[in-house]
């Protein structure tokens, strides 16, 4: 089986359908392909965890329903697509993982469609318990453990006796969920296998080192301790040797596989006196006869089983400084990349500098700065104004707008004196009025107003506003009755 199946297109035509961008990303991070999920999906995926508008419990949903599916590729590829998100997304997707009561349910997953498939269903059951585990140690100490701080003033250095007595049995617990994975080199045989092995490979360092840093809080102050957490404490550290070997057994595994033999830290054992100094404490502490030490001798032996130990730590921050200038030199060559695909495009496309540089591109030809035509504006006698314009107006007489009156008007109210633009607009399109109707009178003093006084405001009609509108508003209307004519049906010469 190689490729994309028909499946795996149709579900992605359907989620690009309604409309669901990360469903469709999920669909193809996780399809039938024997391959580990493409990095372009993943990290599409990483960033929709980042977006504070991106519905997560729809996202790990998503996740979930494809662990449904009966391949087992699918299933594979989806539980390392979870495991992805959990170490490189947002915090809020482990969160949310945390929160709920169950996550994956395969512990009886089963693809018989194959003899690679009965292979592959016993490491999904094995790494299906791994996430659960990984989600429950969120939930009952809400951190990751592979991300905490490390060092002398570290979170797992710095923490009192009780929380501590308390938290590294949680460390070891996910700890041996991760070691039961328990596969061989010769069975890392696909890229998606292939792919989840090098997630728990970083997982089980990084556990391990802060799994380490809470040893050395715990044999520094188990002299101090009282004989029940003494007694604690003695069995926590024997559990962490048989857990040491385990773990260099790993890495031996990963080396086998092809890592790179800086990527995988140097363990240091604890000298096996350290042991018995313990050992003795807490049967003195229980009464019972032990060989006489002084205490220069414990502190001597506590001293070389913590330097031993913090070598171990200083291997483990030295991997991880190596993987952060590895992604560093990664994140610069795509970005010299990018500059020189960028640089092509504009060898090739001149005018694109041109068009980024400046937001008015110069390559649509000159720029026209003759003044647009304003056919709504008022019209002037001057060269400026258009033709076009002029004519429109000159059509007919209803085109003039009416001059404000400069007077107090029958209702009350007060408008502005007309400028001298408008007066002068006014005896452009100089209309007489009264003439047509027979009132050569007020014609005349139209004119003349005109002439003499062209700041006064006047009308339409050519009559005076004192004029126009009488004592009342039924003997004005009588008045233009009169003057048109209406009542007798025969205009006045």
């Amino acid at each position: 089986m190689s490729g994309q199946s028909i499946t795996d297109r149709i579900t992605a035509a359907q989620h690009s359908v309604t409309g669901s961008a990360i469903s469709k990303t999920v669909c193809k991070a996780t399809t039938h392909e024997i391959m580990g999920p493409k990095k372009k999906h993943l990290d599409y995926l990483i960033q929709c965890t980042n977006e504070m508008n991106v519905n997560i419990p729809q996202l790990a949903d998503t996740l979930f329903e494809r662990t449904t599916n009966t391949s087992w590729v699918v299933v594979f590829k989806s539980l390392t697509t979870t495991h992805h998100l959990m170490v490189y997304g947002n915090e809020r997707f482990i969160q949310y993982l945390a929160s709920r009561n169950t996550l994956f349910n395969l512990s009886n997953f089963l693809d018989k469609s194959g003899l690679q498939g009965y292979d592959m269903s016993t490491f999904i059951r094995r790494y299906s318990r791994y996430l659960n585990e990984k989600a429950v140690s969120y939930r009952q100490v809400a951190f990751d453990f592979t991300k905490v701080k490390r060092g002398s003033d570290g979170l797992m250095r710095t923490m009192n006796t009780e929380k501590l007595l308390k938290t590294i049995p949680i460390i070891q617990n996910q700890m041996d969920v991760l070691l039961d994975f328990n596969v061989n080199a010769n069975e890392l045989t696909n890229g998606v296998i292939n792919a989840a092995f090098m997630l728990l490979f970083k997982d089980a360092i990084r556990l391990f080192a802060a799994y380490n840093e809470g040893i050395i809080n715990l044999l520094e102050k188990y002299f101090d301790m009282k004989k029940v957490q003494c007694k604690d404490g003695l069995d926590i550290y024997k559990k962490f040797l048989t857990r040491m070997t385990r773990i260099s057994e790993f890495l031996k595994v990963a080396e086998q596989v092809g890592i790179d033999r800086g990527d995988i830290p140097d363990l240091s054992q604890a000298p096996s006196s350290l042991l018995d100094a313990l050992e003795q404490h807490l049967a003195s502490l229980e009464g019972k006869k032990v060989k006489d030490s002084t205490a220069a001798s414990r502190a001597s032996t506590l001293s070389n089983a913590v330097s031993s130990l913090a070598n171990t730590g200083i291997s483990f921050t030295k991997v991880d400084e190596r993987e952060k200038q590895a992604a560093l030199e990664e994140e610069q060559a795509r970005l010299k990349a990018l500059k020189e695909q960028r640089l092509k495009e504009l060898q090739k496309n001149p005018a694109m500098a041109t068009t980024d540089s400046s937001p008015v591109s110069t390559v649509a030809g000159p720029i026209n700065s003759a003044p647009a035509i304003d056919l709504f504006s008022t019209p002037s006698s001057t060269n400026s104004t258009s033709k076009a314009a002029n004519d429109l107006l000159d059509l007919q007489p209803a085109f003039q707008q009416p001059l404000p009156l400069s007077a107090t008007n029958t209702w009350g109210g007060f408008t502005a004196s007309p400028t001298p633009q408008q007066a002068q607009n006014s005896r452009g399109l100089n209309v007489d009025f009264d003439s047509v109707f027979g009132n050569n009178t007020n014609a005349n003093n139209l004119d003349s107003t005109v002439a003499s006084s062209p700041n006064q405001g006047m009308t339409p009609n050519g009559q005076q506003p004192n004029k126009l509108v009488s004592s009342d508003l039924d003997s004005s209307l009588a008045n233009l009755v009169g003057n048109l004519g209406i009542g007798n049906g025969t205009a006045k010469k």
